[in-house]
């Protein structure tokens, strides 16, 4: 493939990632129509972004506190001791994500981050009391491994996924 029909190519993904972004749901009708592209060729640029798995999945934007529960942030700083393949195998499979449900815990993002802690964990639960049991239970299962975990409780979202809260003005009262 010609250099330029590769940076064609680039440039159209790009459109198309930045139409998904804003509403990943939307039809592809809508998307093409956006981009100045054909349903077809729309079609297939989303499954080649699926097949290079630049496209994960889809997901939903929706408002904890609507459905009675409440948003976390848990960041865990490792400790100086290295840590055994054994946990780093625990941390990439779903072990962590059936401890959480076995707390009614729901894991939005799990991401190993750059910074004063080393790892970061979104989630949903009841409330702060079950979040604080699975941080607990974390810390139980990785001793010598977790120097420190320090839990947040997200109050507003004003984006949340690349969406604007559509009552982000609700944020003047917390402010």
């Amino acid at each position: 493939m010609p250099k330029s029909s590769q940076e064609q190519l680039q440039k159209d993904e790009t459109k198309i990632l930045a139409e998904l972004l804003k509403n990943a749901n939307e039809k592809i009708n809508t998307i093409a129509k956006r981009c100045g592209f054909s349903k077809q060729k729309t079609w297939r640029i989303i499954k080649q972004l699926e097949a290079k798995k630049l496209i994960w999945g889809y997901t939903t934007v929706f408002d904890e506190q609507k459905i009675g529960k409440k948003h976390f942030i848990l960041m865990i700083k490792r400790s100086t001791e290295k840590i055994e393949d054994r946990i780093v195998d625990k941390i990439i499979s779903t072990d962590t994500e059936n401890l959480a449900k076995e707390f009614g815990i729901t894991i939005e993002s799990s991401a190993y981050i750059h910074g004063e802690y080393d790892w970061i964990l979104t989630f949903i639960a009841d409330g702060i009391q079950q979040a604080k049991r699975f941080s607990d239970k974390l810390m139980n299962l990785f001793p010598t491994s977790t120097e420190k975990i320090t839990i947040m409780q997200t109050l507003m979202f004003v984006r949340k996924n690349n969406v604007l809260n559509p009552e982000r003005d609700k944020l003047k009262d917390f402010v």
